[in-house]
């Protein structure tokens, strides 16, 4: 924990904007465009993702979409996909971007694929007790492939800027080191007497201290015409979804969108914004974050509130923002081996004599799915490929990561990137579950119990932690 505290000190230094450096004199000038294709469902009801159980709706609350930015320097071009959904398993993923390199050229490893972790939306792929919903999945890819297209259809002279700005309101550690013998621990997960419980409660007096720090970044990407149009802006905040229930929604990061095109709207003027203006919010590093303060009186909140709180972050910083119309592109891309935690002969016997006194077979509590997922894991591969991949704007750095990292790995690898400032993008190109620090793992908790879909071995965040400033530094130049 002193550790922790430690770290949390020097983040703050972090919420600045940079100017950009010197620009390689191979870059091009800029050339930008945008697209975003509505991807509802056209079949109802569909099986929704994100909850221990399945269920599934026929109400649409506010539509979904694939939003896409498109970058060219005339060297690279590199793609930013944002798409309104809870997970985007790898294979899917990859499936899309060969459609996308075949339709327009653009290589596969050039492509980012994000999720932004919305829990309600039709589900793409079996997590926890949730099946896939199979309907969508046919649906979707060309849905995604067409917001491309558009992207490539529109790019046109562009300039680009980047700011940081900060939202404390809706971020903080959902994750608690509790009192010995507190938490609760799932038999079916690989771990005992866990010391961490996620979400306590407000009330709970066995609640200790918050696990570790949070990213309150509201970080910003801005995309103008040559002569100044407004065209896109690409943002990225650390907290999970808000919540909605009842019915298909983008959640905030939808709201995001809407809210930021109508705030640029009134600070320019509708007669110099672009009719094709596209606001997106990406998914940032929220494994133990979301918007409850549990250290505080319960507040009000909901997904718009959040989405009008993150525009109004973003909108402090952006009027400032210094534009270029010339930056070096540039994307990498590395798939490491991991190791997956795969249960022992005694854990699946275990787990298959609970599940044979179900009356159908069907879970209906937390500890069913967890034996189920350790029955499905019986035979499971001893190790998992991933991708990780960093991308440069000038002196901006992005990362994209597979999973649901905590805090402090974002933090970490915003300090000790080569580039000011950098960023963080995950559930990006695949969905590999929760990455906690080894220390974390240590502490237990739903965060750290095994799933099909969230099984990395303990040491997985070193990895991809590392891998990730690995690549920001080859964007650089600079070394290890």
């Amino acid at each position: 924990m002193r550790n922790i505290m430690t770290l949390c000190g020097c983040f703050v230094l972090l919420s600045a904007s940079f100017a950009a450096g010197a620009v390689p004199e191979s870059s091009g000038p800029l050339q930008a465009g945008v697209g975003c294709v509505d991807i509802t469902p056209e079949k109802l009801p569909v099986v929704v993702n994100g909850g221990f159980l399945p269920w599934e709706t026929d109400k649409v609350i506010d539509p979904l979409h694939a939003r896409c930015l498109l970058l060219d320097d005339g060297r690279e071009r590199i793609v930013l996909i944002v798409v309104d959904t809870c997970m985007i398993p790898l294979e899917l993923a990859d499936r899309i971007k060969g459609q996308i390199a075949g339709k327009t050229g653009i290589p596969a490893d050039r492509i980012l694929i994000s999720a932004t972790h919305c829990h309600s939306a039709p589900s793409l792929m079996s997590a926890l007790g949730t099946p896939a919903d199979e309907n969508y999945l046919a649906e979707l890819p060309g849905k995604i492939v067409e917001a491309v297209s558009l992207a490539q259809q529109r790019k046109q002279p562009a300039k680009i800027g980047w700011a940081v700005g900060d939202d404390r309101n809706n971020v903080y550690c959902r994750r608690f080191l509790m009192k010995e013998g507190t938490a609760p621990t799932n038999p079916f997960s690989g771990k005992t007497n866990d010391r961490a419980q996620m979400n306590p409660g407000h009330e709970n007096p066995n609640k200790i201290a918050r696990t570790g720090p949070v990213d309150t970044a509201v970080s910003v990407l801005s995309v103008v015409a040559s002569d100044g149009t407004p065209l896109a802006v690409f943002a990225n905040y650390s907290t999970h979804y808000a919540g909605v229930g009842g019915g298909l929604s983008g959640d905030y990061f939808a709201v995001f969108a809407e809210e930021i095109k109508a705030r640029i709207t009134e600070k320019v003027g509708r007669d110099k914004m672009s009719d094709s203006f596209l606001g997106i919010m990406s998914n940032g590093t929220t494994g133990d974050a979301n918007c409850i303060d549990f250290l505080n009186p319960d507040r009000k909140f909901d997904y718009r509130s959040v989405g009008r709180e993150t525009a109004e972050a973003a909108m402090r910083v952006w009027p400032d923002i210094e534009y270029f119309d010339r930056v070096p592109l540039g994307m990498v891309e590395k798939r490491i081996t991991i190791a997956n935690r795969v249960p022992t002969p005694e854990e699946v016997q275990a787990a298959k004599e609970h599940l044979a006194g179900l009356p159908d077979g069907r879970p209906r509590t937390t500890n069913d799915v967890y034996a189920l997922s350790t029955v499905k894991m019986a035979d499971w591969p001893k190790t998992t490929e991933i991708p990780i991949q960093a991308i440069r704007i000038g002196e901006l750095g992005i990362t994209a990561l597979p999973a649901e990292v905590y805090g402090i790995t974002g933090l970490e690898i915003k300090a000790r990137s080569p580039f000011r400032p950098t960023f963080n993008i995950g559930l990006a190109n695949g969905c590999f579950g929760y990455v906690p620090p080894p220390e974390q793992h240590a502490l237990g908790g739903y965060n750290t119990w095994r799933t099909q879909t969230s099984c990395l071995e303990v040491d997985a965040e070193p990895k991809i932690k590392a891998t990730a400033l690995e690549l920001l530094r080859s964007l650089k130049g600079a070394k290890p």
